[in-house]
């Protein structure tokens, strides 16, 4: 047997804490809390963890309607952060846009319009009319610009979701899901905070037309402060919404409720039941030092490791007192070992939640011993079982 061969496989049991979950977990909320939606489809995910909180048919088509101004929101975003169109352009209105059907913003036609006004009748007023004629300046046409929408839909992950057109109108070629708009909502958020707040601005007058907000979440002290409805027969009434409270953000996609009531009261309910339900912990963050590993034949008889990255968990509230981390590692670890080296595994459990591994690493490495220190280090072992 050689050197490797004597040591003894080892796992470290070392931590042992109450109530935290990590980024990804996926709580099975709905089966261990009994909610249940109007909803045909919905998710409710957890904005800094991922954590799945309710899912309900979250990977079914459905006709977004005007939630699919989301993602003109987001190709116009882009542009604008990106130097390629400014708030103060003007940019002409098109006989297609004025002559667009369904909700409206009122554009002129013949007539331009600043972009900054274009961008509150797409969001504010969930105009149409916008929605083309933004395409139209950015794309050349709505086609062109469609296009560059389901590329990037691609390329941010919506693998289960298809554009025909930039307002959401009815068609058969355009479609998405619930778990990709919610995505969509995050990534939105995450990189344009410079244009998000639109979202949360309950008017705007223009053309002399005063139009609120559609987001009924908006007037009411929850927290919301984005996104966006959507109807259509087909469609039924949605909402995609975000809402933040003490630091803590959550994503909440509704499709297919009966009614704009119904939507109104199902998505408070829902989103007062996510925040009370179910809250964020930080367990443990990048690199502080969780445990220290035996080395085999190293230079140093142990190596500290730590977690590869944050962990911040979410749980339910009543699953924080069943929650147990433990590390598990091979040891001893055979050196060298480098800084940075996953040598291990944080593994999170709790009542309700499936369990999740999070990688350990070497906080400094190791060097190998020579060959004598190794002769003896390997005859101690054989005689005592240690180093």
């Amino acid at each position: 047997m050689g050197l490797r061969g004597m040591a003894k496989m080892k796992t470290g049991i070392r931590v042992v804490l109450a109530a935290l979950a990590l980024c990804g977990w996926v709580a099975q909320a709905s089966a261990a809390t009994g909610i249940d939606t109007q909803a045909r489809n919905a998710i409710i995910v957890d904005f800094e963890t991922g954590a799945v909180l309710l899912d309900k048919g979250a990977d079914q088509r459905m006709p977004p309607a005007s939630m699919s101004k989301i993602m003109t929101a987001y190709l116009v975003y882009d542009a604008l952060k990106k130097g390629k169109l400014s708030l103060e352009d003007i940019l002409p209105v098109s006989e297609k846009a004025w002559r667009t059907q369904g909700s409206k913003m009122f554009v002129p036609y013949p007539g331009r319009v600043k972009v900054e006004d274009l961008v509150r009748g797409m969001i504010i007023q969930s105009g149409n009319d916008a929605c083309i004629v933004l395409a139209e300046g950015l794309g050349g046409s709505e086609e062109a610009f469609v296009e560059q929408e389901n590329e990037k839909a691609k390329e941010l992950g919506l693998n289960s979701s298809h554009f025909a057109n930039v307002s959401g109108l009815p068609d058969p070629n355009e479609y998405v899901t619930a778990r990709d708009l919610a995505l969509l909502a995050r990534r939105l958020i995450i990189d344009f905070p410079e244009y998000y707040h639109y979202d949360s601005e309950k008017e705007f007058i223009y053309n002399n037309i005063r139009q609120g907000n559609r987001n009924p979440l908006l007037y009411k002290d929850l927290g919301a402060d984005g996104m966006k409805t959507g109807h259509t027969e087909e469609a039924g009434y949605s909402l995609t919404a975000s809402a933040i409270r003490e630091g803590r953000r959550i994503i909440m996609v509704l499709g297919g409720l009966p009614s704009m009531k119904s939507r109104a009261q199902e998505s408070e309910r829902l989103l007062e039941w996510a925040f009370r339900e179910f809250n964020d912990f930080r367990l443990v963050r990048a690199g502080d030092t969780i445990d220290q590993a035996e080395v085999w034949l190293g230079a140093e008889a142990k190596v500290p490791v730590a977690a590869a990255r944050d962990v911040v968990v979410t749980l339910p509230r009543a699953a924080r007192r069943s929650l147990k981390a433990t590390v598990h590692y091979d040891g001893p670890i055979k050196a060298p070992i480098t800084k940075g080296q996953t040598v291990g595994k944080l593994t999170l459990t709790a009542e309700g939640v499936d369990p999740v591994e999070i990688p350990l690493v070497a906080v400094q490495p190791v060097e190998k011993l020579g060959p004598i220190a190794r002769i003896a280090v390997a005859a101690g072992y054989l005689v005592w079982g240690k180093r």
